[in-house]
C-alpha cells in the first residue's frame, strides 16, 4: 500500500505504483508513471511526461521532467525516462529530451545524483554512475556505465563519456572521454587509465593489455587513429578493441597531450 501525504498534488492521470511514498508539497503531473517502492521527498516536483522505474529514492526538491532549457523547443512531445535503484539528491534538475534529440532523455539502473545535478535535454546516462554534486551535464550528453564524474564539473553539449571512465572534480569537459581513462583539469585532459575503477572489474591481464593499448594511443606520439586502426586489427583483448573503436567513432575528439616523434 502506498504512503501518499494529503499535503501532495497528484494530478488526475498519474500511475502510481505499490509501496510507493509521496511526502507533502509535492507536485506529480498527469502523465507521470512512478514504479513500485519508489519514495519521493517533500518539495519534489515531477513534470511532463515522466516515467520512473521501481525503487527510486528522490530527494527533497528535486525537479524531473520540467521543460528543456533549449529555445527550440515548441512544445512537442517528449518524455523523461528513469530506470530502476536510482538515489536522486536534493535540488538536482532532470529535462526531458527535444525533438532534434530523439524526444527522450534516458537514464539507467542504480546511478547516484548528488545534490544540484543537472541532467540536460537528451541526455543518456548507463548503470552504476556516480555524478558528484553540481556536476552539469549539457544537452546530448551521453554517459556509459560505471562513469564518475566529479563535483562542480560542467560538460559540454554531445559530449560521449565511455564505461569505467572518471572525470576529475571541478573540470570542464569539451571533447569526449574513452571508456576506462582518467580526465581532469580545465579544459580537461586525458591523465591515465581510470585505474582505482578497473581495478574493481577487471582482471590484471586485461588491465596490463589497456596500459599497453593506451600507452601506444596517447603517449606514443604516433597518429592516433592510424593507431587505434592497427590495435583493433591485432588484438584480442575486447576491451582494448572497445577502447580503440571509441577513438575511431568519436565526433569531437579525445583531449590529450600530443607529443612530437
Amino acid at each position: 500500500m502506498s504512503n501518499i501525504s494529503t499535503l501532495a498534488v497528484i494530478e488526475d492521470g498519474a500511475i502510481i505504483g505499490k509501496n510507493v511514498t509521496i511526502a507533502a508539497f509535492c507536485h506529480i503531473s498527469s502523465e507521470t508513471t512512478i514504479g513500485e517502492g519508489t519514495s519521493i521527498a517533500q518539495g519534489a516536483c515531477i513534470y511532463g511526461k515522466t516515467t520512473i522505474g521501481k525503487n527510486n529514492k528522490i530527494f527533497s526538491h528535486a525537479v524531473l521532467g520540467s521543460i528543456p532549457q533549449d529555445l527550440k523547443f515548441h512544445g512537442e512531445d517528449v518524455e523523461l525516462i528513469i530506470g530502476d535503484n536510482n538515489t536522486i539528491r536534493e535540488f538536482t534538475l532532470f529535462n526531458p529530451g527535444t525533438e532534434g534529440g530523439g524526444r527522450k532523455t534516458v537514464i539507467g539502473n542504480n546511478n547516484l545524483f548528488m545534490g544540484y545535478v543537472h541532467l540536460g535535454h537528451d541526455v543518456i546516462i548507463g548503470n552504476n554512475c556516480i555524478l558528484a554534486n553540481a556536476a552539469t551535464l549539457a544537452g546530448h550528453v551521453e554517459l556509459g556505465n560505471h562513469v564518475v564524474v566529479g563535483g562542480m564539473t560542467p560538460i559540454h553539449q554531445f559530449i560521449h563519456i565511455g564505461d569505467y571512465a572518471m572525470i576529475g572534480g571541478a573540470s570542464a569537459l569539451s571533447q569526449d572521454i574513452p571508456p576506462y581513462c582518467l580526465a581532469e583539469g580545465n579544459r580537461a585532459n586525458l591523465r591515465g587509465l581510470n585505474l582505482t575503477g578497473l581495478r574493481r572489474q577487471l582482471s590484471r591481464e586485461d588491465i596490463n593489455a589497456l596500459k599497453s593499448a593506451y600507452k601506444d594511443l596517447f603517449e606514443s606520439g604516433k597518429p592516433l587513429k592510424e593507431t587505434a586502426t592497427q590495435i583493433v586489427e591485432t588484438s584480442e583483448n575486447k576491451y582494448v578493441k572497445k577502447l580503440c573503436n571509441f577513438v575511431l567513432a568519436t565526433k569531437r575528439g579525445i583531449p590529450f597531450e600530443r607529443k612530437n616523434i
